[in-house]
């Protein structure tokens, strides 16, 4: 588990792997040069308990962290963990059994339930759980939530580990690699709680990951055709290292606007509507620079709606359900008036308001 300044939900994802049904497991958390009292609350736990091992260094990155966890971890299989994540009790003891039995599994995920910055159960995510499936799909999305999954080390270690390019999606890129010479699995059980808050990096960050998505994309692609990889030695993806790979610029325009969408939805769920209202106006900035996918679009500014009326602005709100159906004339499949009383009936749904049937 590699950790910066995480020590608002620290204790609890710590304590969650602490109790665990399983227990034969050593664990390795890197302090990636915190400046908050992540360092102190780690060192708690030293003397405590003898399987928790803290190495503290100097800033280096998510990447550097994990490919030095994996490094110094000892042995067979290695489960990857969040610092502001919940495991669920028998999640080890789920995947190693199933690891156990399956010598051909590189990686096993599991589904896993979205919960808010207080714990509440927002929504859960399930991924497809066959290999062929899973690989299909992994072309196009992860399907393999990172802090949910057990890797077999050898698997690991077998395509070279993490890359630094990728920083963003470096997991995402991993499971790529991975693909093409194991089998991936996903557990129909949940797994794990995933936190959403518009403190985590994927919220923080959201264009340079979609940037590292595409390119990881590009590669499997070149690689499933027989050819070559190009040699990145930049430090970071963008646009122009895209570019070199092949994708042009109004490409890489549409593509962002999808994973957008999403976050704006789940801190939508969250109730994080400063979130909300910030990554829209990345969003629009984006927007400006070039065409962007209208669904995707018009999805967010729905939720931005939703925003706006949970801070009781309900004619705001009506303005964006109405530029959300000029962006998309038809939502869902259902002709205007139909749209629009269903949005208002979710409204109702999630916040036990009264509203004005159309």
């Amino acid at each position: 588990m590699p950790v910066f300044n995480g020590e608002r939900f620290l204790r609890e994802a710590i304590d969650s792997i602490l109790s665990q049904t399983f227990s034969d497991f050593e664990f390795i958390i890197i302090n990636d040069g915190s400046t908050d009292g992540t360092a102190s609350i780690l060192d708690s736990y030293v003397g405590s308990d003898p399987r928790v091992q803290v190495y503290h260094q100097q800033n280096k990155g998510v990447i550097e962290s994990r490919n030095r966890a994996c490094g110094l971890a000892r042995g067979k299989y290695i489960a990857q963990m969040d610092a502001d994540d919940v495991a669920v009790r028998d999640r080890l003891q789920w995947q190693i059994e199933f690891m156990e039995r399956h010598a051909e599994i590189g990686v096993v995920g599991g589904a896993v339930e979205l919960i808010d910055s207080t714990g509440r159960a927002l929504h859960c995510m399930r991924y497809p759980v066959e290999n062929e499936e899973i690989k299909r799909a992994l072309l196009l999305h992860n399907t393999l939530a990172s802090p949910a999954v057990v890797i077999r080390k050898e698997a690991v270690l077998s395509v070279g580990g993490y890359r630094r390019p990728f920083h963003r999606a470096e997991d995402y890129d991993l499971w790529l690699r991975i693909a093409e010479r194991w089998r991936l699995a996903n557990l129909e059980a949940v797994v794990l709680k995933y936190r959403i808050h518009p403190d985590q990096a994927s919220c923080q960050k959201l264009s340079e990951e979609t940037l590292c998505v595409l390119a990881a994309q590009a590669l499997a692609s070149l690689r499933r055709d027989g050819r070559p990889e190009p040699v990145i030695s930049d430090e970071r993806i963008t646009p122009e290292v895209l570019a070199r790979l092949g994708m042009d610029h109004a490409t890489q325009q549409r593509a962002l606007a999808a994973p957008y969408a999403y976050w704006i939805g789940l801190m939508s769920r969250a109730s994080q509507d400063d979130a909300v209202l910030r990554l829209f106006d990345e969003l629009i900035d984006l927007s400006r620079s070039g065409p962007v996918d209208k669904p995707a679009l018009s999805n967010a500014m729905l939720s931005v709606a939703r925003t706006h009326y949970r801070r009781g602005r309900p004619l705001r709100a009506l303005v964006y359900v109405g530029r959300a159906l000029l962006a998309r004339p038809v939502v869902a499949g259902r002709p205007l008036k139909r749209a629009l009383n269903s949005f208002f009936r979710a409204l109702k749904r999630e916040e036990g308001r009264g509203y004005q049937k159309v």
